[in-house]
């Protein structure tokens, strides 16, 4: 593969080990703060680990949140980076995002049997068919790790349940989301990776 991808530089802990996933793939990418150097770029894609007011407050600080919202390539959010394409986060008393996706993300509330944070293998439900879950059966398992999630929207395409049902998936148009990690999901994870590099972008 030849397309360049962008790795936003959003201070995650899961930065090293998407790129390391996406070095697999044969896929090169430059981690980046650039606005130039994003804009750039065949695919972007949004890692992040931790909570969306801090965040977004490092995109802003970064003069990245417009950069990111006018993007016309695909653009990946992955974990928290899925998140932030949100809305808006009831993190932190309620967090404003960049407001690509619909809906607002919430806590998954402590239910009884049900771990917070959920971590660990879950199932994929596919809600219907897209673009991002080419090769990816329904009944899929990928690892998740995360205490907020988003609620089931008209831009899902796959779920997943855990106290709750929450998007595991979300796509609309060139804006991709993937809650779970797709650099600790095996071959679910890699081919959700593989789709997003070589999907034709919309007109």
């Amino acid at each position: 593969m030849t397309t360049s991808v962008a790795l936003v530089d959003s201070g995650g802990t899961n930065i090293g080990s998407v790129r390391y996933a996406l070095d697999r793939l044969g896929v090169r990418s430059a981690l980046t703060a650039d606005a130039a150097t994003i804009t750039a770029a065949d695919r972007v894609i949004l890692p992040g680990v931790g909570a969306a007011g801090p965040a977004m407050r490092r995109l802003h600080d970064a003069d990245l949140v417009e950069v990111l919202r006018g993007l016309e390539q695909p653009l990946l959010g992955v974990c928290l980076g899925m998140q932030l394409l949100f809305e808006s986060s009831a993190e932190d008393g309620g967090t404003p995002c960049l407001g690509l996706l619909t809906g607002q993300v919430v806590p998954i509330p402590a239910t009884p049997g049900e771990r917070v944070p959920h971590m660990g293998w879950n199932t994929l439900d596919v809600l219907r068919e897209d673009p991002s879950l080419h090769g990816i059966l329904a009944g899929s398992r990928a690892y998740f790790v995360h205490s907020y999630a988003a609620p089931v929207t008209e831009d899902t395409v796959a779920a997943t349940t855990h106290a709750g049902r929450w998007t595991a998936v979300a796509r609309r148009g060139n804006w991709w989301g993937a809650q779970f990690h797709p650099e600790r999901s095996a071959d679910v994870g890699a081919r959700l990776l593989t789709n997003f590099v070589s999907e034709v972008p919309d007109e």
